[in-house]
C-alpha cells in the first residue's frame, strides 16, 4: 500500500518551511563545527602547554634531588597505561583521562627507566568547550527559529497573492467575467513587479480581452437575432396568405424553424449578458413536471418516486423540463421517462445515447448530439438550469440511453397549516403517463 502525505505537504509554504530548516540546519551545523574543532583545538593546546611547562619543572625538581608536588611523581596512580607506555619507550606525550572522576592533562616523560608524571587539571578547559557547545545549539535553534518565522512570513504573503490569483481564475472560469486581480503593484508602471504581479497582470488583461470579445459575439447576436425578427415576421405573415398545398406547408415549416431559431437566439444572447432576473415562489415539483409533458404533446411517462416543493422560477424551470423532453424525443427513442425524485428531475430516453463531448463538457451550441438541429436546446436548458442555480449533467445510461438529471436546491421547510403552495396539491407519488 503506497503511503499518502498529507494535503499540507503540498503546499509551497510546507515546501519553503522544510527548504529553509534544511539549509538552515546545515548552515548551523557545519559553522558550529568549525568553532568547535578550533576552539577545542586551541584550548587543548593550551592545557598541553600548561601541563608540560609545568612536567618541565617536576623533572628539574627531579634531577635535583627536591620534593615533587602531589600531583606528580614517578609512576603516579591513575597515569593512563598507553602514556606509560609511551614514557618508558623513552617519549614524551600528553593525554587528557579521568582522575579521581575529574578530567585531567597528564605530561608523561622517561626518567630512570620509569615514567616521570605530572598532571594539570582540565575540568575549567572542558566546562568551557561544553558552554560553548551549548552555547552553538542554542543559537543555532534561536537562528532557525527567527529565519523560519521570516521566510514563513515572506512565503505567505506570495502564496496569499498566489491563491487569491487563483480564485480570481476560478472565478473566471465559472463565467464571472468582472472577476479581477487588481494587484497594487500592478498600477503602478515605475515600481519593480515581481513574478506573482505578472501573473495577476496577466491574468486581469485576459479577462478583460475575453470578456470584450464575449461582450462584442454577444451584441452580434443579439443585434443579428433582432434584425431578423421583423423580415421573418412579415415571411410568416406572408406564408400563411398562400393557397393551400404541400410548397406552402413546407415553406411555413421553414419559416417558423428559422423564427423559433431567432428566439433561440435572443434567449442565449440573454443567458450571456448574465443579467437575468429570478422569479421564484413555492411549486410543488411532480405537479410541474406534469404540466411540462402535458404542454409538449409527447407520449411522455411522469414517474413519482419522492414528491416535494422547490422555490425556483416556474417558467425557466419549464423551459429547461421541455427543452430535455423535446430534446429526448428529437434525437432519442421511445419510451421516454420523465422521474422526479426529491429535488431532482432525470429525464432518460432509450436511443443511442449523449455523445462523448456532451458528457464530459456539456452542450455546446450549434452542435447537436444527433447530428440535426441546431444544438441551442440544451444550451438554452444548461443557461436557465444555471440561472435558477440548479445542476444539469448528462450521462449515458445503464442498458443504453441518454440521461439528463437535474438538480434542484434542496427543498424550503414544510409550509404551515392553510398556507398551501403556489400550485393546488398533487395526487399521491404514483406513475402516470401523459399523452
Amino acid at each position: 500500500m503506497r503511503l499518502r502525505l498529507p494535503a499540507r505537504t503540498a503546499t509551497l509554504t510546507f515546501k519553503s518551511a522544510c527548504f529553509i530548516a534544511v539549509m538552515c540546519c546545515s548552515l548551523a551545523a557545519v559553522l558550529g563545527a568549525l568553532v568547535h574543532v578550533e576552539v577545542t583545538r586551541q584550548t587543548v593546546a593550551s592545557a598541553r602547554e600548561k601541563a608540560l611547562g609545568k612536567l618541565q619543572d617536576v623533572t628539574l625538581a627531579y634531577e635535583a634531588g627536591e620534593a615533587l608536588p602531589p600531583d606528580a611523581g614517578l609512576d603516579p596512580v591513575g597515569l593512563p597505561p598507553e602514556l606509560r607506555a609511551l614514557a618508558l619507550g623513552g617519549h614524551r606525550g600528553t593525554v587528557v583521562a579521568q582522575y579521581r572522576g575529574r578530567p585531567t592533562m597528564w605530561a608523561a616523560a622517561p626518567a630512570d627507566g620509569r615514567a616521570l608524571a605530572a598532571a594539570v587539571d582540565y575540568g575549567q578547559s572542558a566546562r568551557t568547550i561544553r558552554g560553548l557547545d551549548n552555547a552553538i545549539i542554542g543559537s543555532s535553534v534561536l537562528a532557525i527559529g527567527g529565519t523560519l518565522l521570516v521566510g514563513a512570513f515572506a512565503v505567505t504573503r506570495v502564496t496569499r497573492r498566489l491563491h487569491q490569483t487563483a480564485h480570481v481564475a476560478r472565478r473566471i472560469s465559472g463565467g464571472d467575467l468582472d472577476a479581477r486581480v487588481d494587484d497594487p503593484r500592478t498600477r503602478d508602471v515605475s515600481r519593480h513587479q515581481d513574478e506573482v504581479a505578472t501573473v495577476a497582470a496577466a491574468l486581469d488583461t485576459m479577462a478583460g480581452s475575453l470578456q470584450s470579445k464575449l461582450e462584442s459575439e454577444r451584441r452580434f447576436t443579439a443585434d443579428v437575432a433582432h434584425e431578423l425578427r421583423t423580415p421573418l415576421t412579415g415571411l410568416q405573415a406572408a406564408s400563411e396568405l398562400l393557397p393551400e398545398s404541400r410548397p406552402t406547408e413546407l415553406v411555413r415549416e421553414r419559416v417558423r424553424t428559422m423564427r423559433q431559431l431567432t428566439e433561440d437566439l435572443l434567449e442565449i444572447s440573454r443567458l450571456d449578458s448574465g443579467r437575468e432576473v429570478v422569479e421564484s415562489d413555492l411549486h410543488q415539483l411532480a405537479r410541474l413536471a406534469r404540466r411540462v409533458v402535458r404542454a409538449s404533446g409527447t407520449d411522455t411517462e411522469v414517474v413519482v418516486v419522492r414528491d416535494v416543493h422547490v422555490e425556483t422560477d416556474r417558467r425557466r424551470l419549464e423551459r429547461v423540463l421541455g427543452n430535455l423532453v423535446a430534446n429526448a424525443h428529437h434525437h432519442g427513442r421511445a419510451p421516454v421517462v420523465v422521474t422526479v425524485d426529491g429535488p431532482v428531475v432525470s429525464v432518460r430516453d432509450h436511443g443511442d445515447g449523449f455523445p462523448e463531448y456532451l458528457v464530459s463538457h456539456g452542450p455546446q451550441r450549434f452542435r447537436s448530439g444527433g447530428g440535426t438541429g441546431h444544438g441551442l436546446g440544451l444550451t438554452i436548458a444548461a443557461g436557465q438550469a444555471r440561472v435558477i442555480g440548479a445542476t444539469l449533467r448528462f450521462r449515458r445510461a445503464e442498458g443504453g440511453g441518454g440521461l439528463a438529471v437535474l438538480s434542484l436546491p434542496g427543498p424550503p421547510p414544510e409550509p404551515a397549516a392553510g398556507a398551501g403552495p403556489t400550485d393546488a396539491a398533487a395526487p399521491p407519488p404514483g406513475t402516470a403517463r401523459t399523452p
